[in-house]
């Protein structure tokens, strides 16, 4: 069989044989091999970095280390300077993948891997997307994401797409009549699965509510559907499960590193433990038990072009009680670390309680497609809201309830209906956001 994603990533310099044959031999390490694999490769990368990289010397203080939790956590802010000054000896943008992150924690900057790293984050992908029967040479994607505008960015896509097997819908304008569209691809392509961002598969599940459609009855092809990159609420879940036919997946990952978790056929969030040390830590840096709520911070062990060690992500998560090394669970993952409101009072509340509060209300009569919330003063919430008609007396009041019961008192709220809501360049929501600093 010709296996032209394969091939492609080949060609680009990317050693898939190679890094398939790791993968698979990380696999099958039994428990106390696997321990061993970690241990060795955090040394392994630390002493590359401290060797080989001026930057992370710089940050680190020393050349030899000789406990793990005296290495300084990274964040981004570190790492928004220029990409040359952040690379390893050795390496450079010519022979390294290079890429952005999205910024959706509102912190983008460019990195870099070397080719065998990214060529191991492919390997990853291959084989978690392989415990749903999805093969990426022969797989057919629906595939729901953003693309480039300008002419050369989004011909590149194009490209990538026809080489990954994958038709894509492009997810900056989602009205009706857009989405009356997807729904003809789908009455006409073989498709095997969706994937993409959380909140425009939403609004096409509820496009497909609406005009009472399963669509495995339109493309009986379709066997399951991952998504990515925005949270997956239960009752989103069970909306695509109810207008989609497929099993839903959900998958969590940075584009700097790797898939850090993925549903597995268990339904649990099997943490990505062959190419990442994943630390769930305190405010001091200290790892708390499973089971307890912190910050993820990560370890790329491969990545020789530019170090991500203890690198922390901007999410806040909670391992489950039974993780081991070798198969961590994550058991919830709370949000972003800047996702926080702080009240007149000096409570701080997870941006995700306003939208699990507001969610539950709103949707009840269908009206809200999507909505975003806005902290614009330590008492004043604003949310924009895309719906059919405004929200009327009755409906404000039982949010404005529901809010002061999970929260408190006296917040000021205030309603916008839009056209559309703004989404970063990549075409992710960001669901809430704090200007209060």
């Amino acid at each position: 069989m010709f296996r032209l994603f394969d091939l492609s990533l080949q060609i680009n310099g990317f050693p898939m044989k190679e890094a398939k044959a790791e993968l698979r031999k990380i696999v099958a390490f039994s428990e106390k091999e696997h321990e061993v694999f970690v241990e060795n490769k955090k040394v392994e990368i630390v002493d590359f970095h401290l060797q080989n990289n001026p930057f992370y010397k710089d940050l680190v203080g020393i050349t030899t280390f000789t406990n793990w939790e005296d290495l300084p956590v990274l964040n981004k802010k570190n790492l928004q300077k220029p990409l040359l000054e952040r690379l390893s000896e050795g390496y450079s943008a010519k022979n390294s993948y290079v890429n952005k992150t999205s910024g959706s924690s509102g912190t983008p900057f460019i990195f870099a891997k070397d080719k065998y790293c990214h060529a191991l984050t492919w390997a990853s992908n291959i084989f978690r997307f392989g415990w749903y029967g999805i093969d990426f040479n022969t797989s057919y994607q629906a595939r729901f994401y953003g693309i480039p505008m300008d002419f050369i960015g989004n011909k590149k896509e194009r490209l990538k797409d026809f080489l990954s097997h994958r038709f894509r819908f492009s997810i900056f304008d989602l009205s009706d009549e857009v989405l009356e569209g997807f729904l003809n691809h789908f009455r006409t392509k073989k498709f095997d699965y969706i994937n993409g961002y959380t909140s425009s598969i939403v609004l096409f599940a509820k496009f497909l509510q609406k005009r009472n459609i399963v669509l495995t009855t339109i493309c009986p092809t379709l066997k399951v559907c991952m998504v990515t990159s925005e949270m997956l609420f239960e009752e989103d879940k069970l909306l695509f499960e109810k207008q989609f036919g497929i099993p839903i997946v959900n998958e969590y990952g940075t584009s700097e590193l790797d898939l850090i978790a993925f549903q597995n056929k268990a339904g649990e969030w099997q943490v990505n433990s062959e190419t990442l040390f994943v630390e769930i830590l305190d405010e001091n840096n200290k790892a708390v038990p499973n089971g307890t709520s912190g910050r993820i911070v990560i370890t790329s062990l491969f990545n020789k072009a530019h170090p991500f060690i203890r690198y922390d992500i901007g999410d806040i998560g909670i391992l489950d009680e039974k993780s081991t090394l070798q198969k961590p669970i994550l058991k919830k993952l709370i949000g972003r670390t800047n996702d926080v409101a702080i009240l007149p009072s000096g409570k701080k509340s997870p941006g995700l309680t306003f939208y699990y509060v507001t969610k539950s209300i709103i949707e009840d009569d269908g009206n809200v497609k999507e909505f975003v919330i806005k902290q614009t003063k330590i008492d004043t919430f604003e949310i924009e809201y895309v719906g059919e008609t405004e929200l009327n007396l009755a409906q404000i009041e039982k949010i404005e309830k529901a809010i002061t019961l999970y929260l408190e008192n006296d917040l000021v709220f205030i309603f916008h209906k839009k056209e559309k809501l703004e989404r970063n360049k990549s075409g992710k929501l960001k669901q809430f956001v704090s200007f209060v600093k």
